[in-house]
């Protein structure tokens, strides 16, 4: 217990987490009558309202998206399975990939020709990949609720200093009151990538699976953390800036899906202009703010440069990604028709980022760091950058 005890007093140093001269004593709710801190103990409140998320987007995806999809055509059932076969069914249990020696191998034990059981295997993983409506249904969930965030936060902060002087995050830190809209944006976007690690093992699945679970495990973790340290001010401008392209991607996605190509193409330009707006206009400068001002106006920390570096690092990959999104644009602007997305991916593919290049992180650090594939059509399914 003792070295326990002694291990985390060490990670928590005040030397670390906070501005010199201030303790986790000055910060905790109720010290100071004018200020209302962010309590750490309300971290716990994620968890059931992400459960929560998950029954909301089960009764939305089964009684509403899915009979949308169904509606306008969108396939609800695989390919044809193939003649079951107890022995190829338990080698492709045990590996689903096939080489040279496993056919082999497997024609000795079932008397098949190596073209049968190669035609066998392809149909059995054919089987195992989601249907074009679960896509369809998984996508529309995720633009519902970056509409829903984007909308919400930007109500929520339009009345607060800080998102028309971002100055104001530094201001007076950390005794900076957190009001019970910023309370519930955050809660909710906590619950939001809660709701995402635990739908992954049920979602559609990817090659990136773990390092999307790791990645949406250190989202939340950095949230969490600059909820402790009271950075909820420059955390919710992250957050914000963030969600709005992800509206457009998600969109995009439905619309291949639902092979409304010229719907989809229209709505990728939007897209591609929005996330030049939000990720290389207006959050480089939250960066400036973060990097210049700030030090002009509160003492630095160690969190400080480990928050901020991550901000960095971010809009690095947003340059990258950029790069990527501008390729396809001009491709497609050839071709007549979109022929990739950014940050798609199927089964078989690379994983969108941004849940999502997605956030984000309420202090600023990126969802996850992998290069997205260019392979695919911008209907393809799923980061984030997002988040």
């Amino acid at each position: 217990m003792e070295l326990l005890r002694t291990i985390t007093d060490t990670f928590w140093s005040t030397k670390i987490w906070l501005p010199p001269n201030i303790t986790w004593e000055d910060i905790q709710p109720g010290v100071r009558p004018d200020v209302n801190h962010a309590d750490y103990r309300h971290l716990v409140y994620p968890i059931p309202l992400a459960a929560i998320m998950l029954v909301i987007r089960y009764f939305i995806e089964r009684y509403w998206i899915a009979p949308i999809g169904k509606a306008i055509g969108i396939k609800s059932t695989g390919p044809k399975p193939p003649i079951p076969n107890k022995t190829l069914e338990s080698a492709y249990n045990t590996n689903a990939r096939l080489n040279h020696k496993a056919i082999v191998k497997l024609t000795k034990q079932t008397e098949l020709s190596e073209r049968q059981v190669e035609r066998w295997w392809r149909r059995r993983r054919a089987q195992d990949k989601p249907t074009t409506l679960v896509k369809f249904s998984e996508n529309s969930w995720r633009c519902i609720y970056y509409t829903y965030s984007f909308i919400f936060g930007s109500i929520v902060m339009w009345d607060k200093p800080w998102l028309w002087d971002i100055r104001n995050c530094w201001y007076g830190y950390p005794h900076q009151s957190v009001s019970n809209d910023i309370w519930w944006y955050y809660m909710i976007s906590m619950a939001f990538y809660w709701s995402l690690t635990a739908s992954q093992f049920v979602d559609v699945k990817r090659k990136d699976f773990w390092q999307m679970f790791i990645h949406h495990m250190i989202t939340i973790l950095l949230m969490a953390l600059s909820w402790v340290c009271n950075l909820h001010r420059v955390g919710s401008l992250v957050l914000l800036v963030h969600d709005c392209a992800d509206i457009f991607l998600e969109a995009a996605k439905i619309t291949k899906y639902a092979q409304y190509q010229k719907v989809c193409d229209t709505i990728f330009a939007v897209f591609t202009v929005v996330w030049i707006i939000t990720r290389l206009v207006l959050y480089p400068r939250i960066i400036y703010s973060s990097s210049i001002e700030a030090p002009r106006i509160l003492p630095m920390f160690p969190a400080y440069y480990i928050f901020n570096t991550l901000l960095i690092l971010l809009l690095v990959l947003h340059i990258g990604w950029t790069y990527l999104i501008i390729q396809i644009a001009i491709k497609a602007i050839k071709s007549g028709q979109m022929e990739g997305d950014v940050r798609s991916s199927s089964s078989d593919e690379l994983s969108d980022s941004s849940e999502n290049a997605r956030p984000i992180v309420a202090n600023g650090t990126p969802k996850k760091q992998q290069r997205p594939s260019p392979s695919k059509a911008a209907g393809s399914n799923q980061a984030s950058p997002k988040k």
